[in-house]
């Protein structure tokens, strides 16, 4: 029975869907081509103030590899110890639950981003996977859509920017946040923005839930992150490699899909 509504569901709100993200799409457009201008103006001037040294991928190295000691700190005493406790004490299937309702949350902002790069059938597959796992889901805690065949994506600004052909810039580590780029990190904001559980919840329940998904990423990522400290001779190389790759990847999927 689930089988043959989520059959009938795609079929009915497919066409609907398109135009209706495409709508809900074309006001955001002005405002991302005016940060892709001042995006490409700023990596311009970075570029041309940056020593670039040995590594032209890295050429803020010493600052980086601040940061991320810093940040290796506060996952040491903070961040992965709430994570540990978390993975637990709290039953798999609610880890779950709370893992697929901010899944679920996410993709309303990667439906967009996913129409901005010109990906539109993906941008409704990604807009009618909300609205099936929000109602059928219970408000996403069950990822229905999944087990109905219906891919799952990840997009967001920073991407979009590449896409775009705004280049990634210098490596940067930022507090907190991790690995990123000045082009991820020029994104960065408008991601917040475009996050439903941050910009359409008052401020409680936006710490609340933002405290939340740390653990749950954390804790997501206990297994790989002790691999990591044990196979890497280099940890800060090993992540800034990992990282770039990805996101290098990631780009030139999404122009392939153009």
């Amino acid at each position: 029975m689930k089988l043959f509504a989520l059959s009938w569901a795609r079929g009915s709100l497919f066409r609907v869907l398109c135009v209706a993200v495409l709508a809900l799409t074309l006001p955001a457009c002005s405002t991302a081509l005016k940060v892709k201008t001042k995006a490409i103006a700023t990596l311009e001037k970075v570029s041309e103030k940056t020593n670039i040294g040995n590594n032209p991928d890295d050429p803020l190295e010493g600052f980086n590899r601040s940061v991320f000691s810093f940040n290796e700190g506060l996952d040491a005493m903070v961040i992965k110890p709430a994570a540990q406790t978390y993975h637990t004490v709290t039953p798999t299937i609610v880890q779950t639950g709370v893992s697929n309702f901010f899944s679920n949350a996410g993709d309303v902002w990667t439906s967009v981003n996913n129409i901005l790069q010109g990906n539109f059938a993906d941008g409704a597959n990604d807009f009618m996977r909300f609205l099936i796992n929000t109602t059928m889901g219970i408000g996403g805690l069950f990822d229905v859509a999944t087990e109905g065949g219906m891919e799952k994506h990840r997009a967001d600004f920073g991407q979009t920017l590449g896409v775009w052909g705004v280049p990634a810039g210098p490596y940067v580590v930022l507090p907190v946040l991790g690995a990123s780029t000045l082009r991820d990190t020029i994104a960065t904001p408008i991601d917040f923005k475009g996050d439903i559980l941050y910009s359409q919840t008052p401020v409680n329940v936006k710490n609340t839930t933002s405290v939340l998904r740390v653990i749950d990423k954390r804790a997501a990522l206990l297994d790989a992150a002790n691999l990591i400290e044990e196979a890497a001779l280099d940890k800060y190389v090993f992540i800034r490699g990992a990282y770039l790759q990805r996101r290098e990847s990631q780009i030139k999927k999404d122009e392939q899909q153009e």
